[in-house]
């Protein structure tokens, strides 16, 4: 399977795609796939919950809840690897995507093991390196998290040593 192929409604990144776009990895890595990508405007991140997700150990025992600033964290990462995809010569060896703010985050319904999270980020503004999006997770049609957030792309040899390991929002 290629890391990125195109589709009639748009691009579609898989794993290996979003792994060159963005320094995530287990257990923080919280998407599975990017489809729909309209270059520089927006995307859908499709996170697949399994019971096995390490944070559902302490979240709750014997009811198991995404914990939402998770979910929130699956937002950024999606609007991330739309960013770094939707910029010529920039990669994830080169460049790193940082959270600035979060603004009217509402968690709506408990997202639950075995549910799909379909992430739908779409950029409200740019200025430079600068982008502000609207993000919505939804489970089936059911809105369950939404938050306005706004990103910076710096380029990785600005990142001071050990932020790099530890801020790759």
């Amino acid at each position: 399977m290629s890391q990125t192929e195109n589709t009639k409604s748009g691009k579609t990144i898989d794993i290996a795609g979003i792994m060159k776009r963005i320094p995530h990895r287990y257990p923080m890595l919280l998407i599975d796939r990017v489809v729909d990508v309209v270059t520089a405007e927006s995307c859908t991140g499709i996170k697949n919950v399994t019971v096995n997700e390490p944070f559902f150990q302490g979240h709750f025992p014997g009811h198991p809840i995404m914990p939402g600033v998770l979910i929130i964290e699956a937002m950024a990462q999606t609007a991330a690897t739309l960013v770094v995809d939707s910029m010529e010569g920039v990669d994830g060896d080169s460049h790193i995507v940082y959270f600035m703010t979060i603004d009217s985050a509402r968690f709506r319904k408990p997202v639950v093991p075995g549910d799909q999270l379909r992430i739908k980020v779409q950029k409200e503004r740019r200025r430079g390196n600068v982008w502000k999006f609207r993000g919505e997770a939804f489970v089936d049609d059911v809105l369950c998290a939404e938050a306005v957030y706004t990103a910076m792309l710096v380029l990785d040899s600005d990142v001071a040593p050990g932020e790099k390991a530890d801020n790759g929002d």
